[in-house]
């Protein structure tokens, strides 16, 4: 089956730490790790989203700009200090909000390279290739 990407990767900083969908569930069971949903509220609503994930948009409806709020509600559920996994739909806008966090002084980010549904197949279909559904891990839906 071949991957087609939805969007070019926008370049990463080099501290930010990429990983599969199973290495991100493992990691989130640690104490302590925090778990960001970046997506836009709707889609961690109904498209789905792991449990005990928080939704803090990297861009919302309607317009899909920037939050300009996001450092500030990042700040309310993490320190700097500790370990942020960030997840979105395919891991592109995850490494933009991963680059933002390392830029504000967060020291231990990581972002699920295959994001929730993962890469499109030649049908342009979604959690066929890879992704947190596409690997069977616990999600929940509105």
């Amino acid at each position: 089956m071949t991957m087609m990407p939805s969007a070019p990767h926008s370049p990463s900083h080099s501290g930010l730490v990429g990983l599969s969908a199973l290495e991100a569930f493992e990691l989130v069971q640690q104490k302590g790790v925090v778990f960001i949903d970046i997506r836009a509220e709707i889609e961690h609503f109904f498209v789905g989203s792991p449990p005990n994930v928080i939704n803090i948009p990297w861009q919302d409806a309607p317009d899909y700009e920037l939050n300009p709020d996001f450092l500030k509600e990042m700040n309310e559920v993490a320190q700097v200090e500790q370990t942020v996994v960030l997840i979105c739909r395919s891991g592109h806008r995850s490494i933009d909000a991963g680059n933002a966090l390392i830029e504000a002084g967060y020291q231990k980010v990581y972002h699920v390279d295959e994001g929730f549904e993962g890469d499109k197949n030649d049908q342009h279909h979604r959690s066929t290739v890879n992704g947190w559904r596409f690997h069977k891990l616990p999600w929940v839906q509105c």
